[in-house]
């Protein structure tokens, strides 16, 4: 069977060879940069090792990368402005102009057209917010979701009210582009019916109704989009957002070691990932203010980042237990996060996989963690390494995607470009 396999994968890999050559042959100005050496057949079938990935990444090549990515999804825009998964049930789809356009996959692409420089007024992205624009204002008030459309890979995957979710994250990043934009009263009240929907959708533990295979990540960027909402002056309930967030940071026990993976479809990387994202916010605040006691003099230099240190140093007695296990979970989470056998995942790569990597880099920007860029230099090695030759990203399990797999590429290999603006998160 092993042989078997190494034949099929060598075979698609010398496919995948000759197809670049040709396209190399015939559009030499397009191409930017020398393929990859590494194959995404070998990689997914185990027989190229993943260690070392970081050679592969320099300032160029990633340049390059993004270009690439940029180029082939702009192309893959439907006439409608949006951008489509794709159906569960035909996951061999790949051809982007054959899925109808759904919201959370055209968040997705507008959120990494924002992050890599596009601006709001430019044809293809200001098609794509007002396809969202659209969906968010016509939607009916007693539904969770702001489309009709059933049965995306998305929804499947992540949960059915993903869509909603997705575009007020985006609709939040928009808002900070618009400046004195007319556009930006218009974004903010659809954010608002947004907002709106989520929290109603929000379970008594905190989680967000209608999960899918990996729930935990639907109600893990539930949490951002409330938080994100909030910080653009969208009227959220702070009950509501802290639930969210206790969710998440309820998935991991730092003490132990041990991740809840009930809603994470037995994946430890989906939920430490948004267990290290939602803690992140919090335990910046605990990292700073006990730096800043220890330098005053008025917390030893030895001394724990505890409740009862925290309560010492001015935290709320009411505040100081929950900032101090933010803190634990977060300087834990975001470890096990980068561990190799966790960033396997479920064995090969998935969207599911991208999303979580997406989730752990953020939240280290957020936080202001130095270890940002080591983690950035390992997750760019792996990302172009598996690039396709045609400039896309796909999934080989669950999100297969090849539009919701670049979004969320281009959105991890440009989180430099979103610095200011993440870390002003975290110190919100």
């Amino acid at each position: 069977m092993k042989t078997k396999l190494m034949i099929i994968s060598a075979t698609a890999c010398i496919a995948v060879a000759l197809t670049a050559f040709t396209r190399r042959a015939e559009e030499p100005k397009r191409t930017l940069r020398p393929y990859p050496k590494g194959c995404v057949f070998r990689t997914v079938m185990g027989e190229e090792s993943s260690q070392n990935m970081a050679v592969f990444k320099t300032a160029a090549n990633v340049a390059s990368s993004l270009d690439r990515g940029l180029s082939w999804i702009t192309e893959a825009q439907n006439n409608d402005g949006g951008w489509g998964a794709g159906s569960h049930s035909r996951q061999d789809i790949l051809d982007p102009h054959a899925v109808k356009s759904d919201p959370a996959t055209t968040s997705m692409v507008a959120m990494a057209m924002l992050r890599t420089g596009t601006k709001p007024g430019e044809r293809k992205l200001s098609d794509a917010i007002d396809f969202l624009l659209k969906a968010a204002e016509t939607s009916s008030p007693n539904s969770l979701n702001i489309t009709e459309l059933q049965g995306t890979q998305i929804q499947a995957k992540l949960g059915r009210n993903i869509d909603v979710i997705l575009t007020s994250q985006f609709f939040s990043n928009l808002l900070d582009k618009l400046s004195d934009s007319p556009l930006k009263d218009r974004v903010k009240k659809a954010n608002a019916i947004c907002v709106e929907k989520i929290q109603r959708a929000q379970n008594s533990d905190g989680s967000i109704e209608g999960s899918g295979w990996a729930g935990v990540l639907q109600s893990s960027f539930a949490a951002n989009a409330l938080e994100s909402a909030d910080e653009q002056g969208i009227k959220v309930d702070g009950k509501v957002l802290a639930q969210a967030k206790t969710f998440q940071k309820k998935n991991f026990d730092a003490k132990s070691g041990t991740v809840n993976t009930d809603m994470g479809a037995g994946v430890v990387l989906y939920s430490v990932s948004g267990s290290s994202r939602a803690s992140a916010k919090e335990a910046r605040r605990v990292r700073e203010e006990v730096d800043k006691a220890k330098k005053d003099g008025r917390l030893a230099r030895n001394a724990p980042a505890s409740a009862e240190n925290l309560e010492k140093i001015g935290f709320a007695p009411a505040e100081s237990a929950n900032y101090a296990t933010a803190y634990e979970v977060y300087e834990a989470a975001k470890v096990q996060a980068q561990r190799d056998d966790v960033m396997d995942g479920f064995g090969n790569n998935g969207g599911e996989e991208f999303l979580s990597y997406l989730q752990t880099g953020e939240g280290l920007v957020i936080n202001k963690d130095n270890q940002w860029t080591n983690w950035y230099d390992n997750i760019s090695g792996r990302l172009l390494k598996i690039q396709n030759n045609d400039g896309s990203w796909n999934g080989h399990h669950c999100i297969t995607s090849p539009v919701f797999c670049t979004a969320t590429c281009i959105l991890i290999l440009s989180v430099n470009n979103d610095i200011a603006r993440l870390t002003n998160l975290g110190a919100k």
